[in-house]
């Protein structure tokens, strides 16, 4: 008899879904992290936020971003149909609420890339399911090398967000983690590591309460 057919499955216990914020200054690397956990992990959904933005050639309408003008973005506000909303960079960007609220009941996780004023707010509106974590750049050096490497921005616009950098960066103390991106690849896993602790949180698994007590009445023969 093999340990494999002497064990008992386990059932699924019911959980909570988890939001899970990423932030960072522009070109510090959140969207390449946001971007291969989506590829490895399918249990997170991306919150895809509406913005006012133009629509850059690499992004996709509905995936990246929905795009609105600034008229349906006000009436979209005014309805409380956001749950959190900033300016950046002289444009608007939101949180839809329908489907946040919806993933949480469901017990899925979801993936938010936004920066620190809609983090705060997310923070007031459903603190206990955020789990926020910052990215920093090694250096200031070369966080603008990363934003010149993209070559998506003219060097006014890098300006600006170099500037902002700098105010960004000092809402750190904010966010429950932060890592430092000085190599892709050791930051993706201690945001893994962070996931992984956070899903196996006590107040996380509702369904605890029950397991527990079956496992009670259990009688041992």
């Amino acid at each position: 008899m093999t340990l494999a057919s002497t064990l008992t499955t386990v059932p699924a216990i019911a959980r909570r879904g988890m939001m899970l914020i990423l932030s960072s200054p522009s070109g510090a690397g959140k969207s390449t992290i946001a971007r291969n956990l989506l590829e490895l992990d399918k249990s997170f959904s991306l919150s895809v936020s509406v913005t006012t933005r133009p629509r850059r050639t690499s992004e996709i309408d509905g995936v990246h971003y929905r795009f609105v003008d600034r008229t349906e973005f006000e009436q979209m506000r005014a309805g409380g149909a956001l749950l959190e909303w900033a300016e950046v960079h002289g444009n608007f960007y939101g949180t839809p609420r329908a489907a946040a609220e919806k993933a949480m009941l469901e017990g899925r996780d979801m993936l938010f890339d936004i920066d620190y004023q809609g983090a705060m707010q997310l923070q007031e509106q459903m603190k206990e399911d955020i789990v926020s974590i910052f990215i920093l750049p090694p250096s200031m050096e070369e966080l603008r090398a990363r934003l010149l490497r993209r070559a998506e921005d003219s060097g006014d616009t890098i300006a600006v967000r170099m500037r902002n950098a700098r105010v960004e960066i000092e809402r750190w103390r904010d966010y429950d983690y932060v890592v430092v991106n000085d190599d892709l690849d050791r930051s993706f896993s201690a945001v893994r590591s962070i996931i992984t602790a956070e899903r196996l949180r006590r107040d996380r698994l509702p369904g605890l309460e029950a397991f527990t007590d079956h496992l009670l009445a259990e009688e041992i023969g």
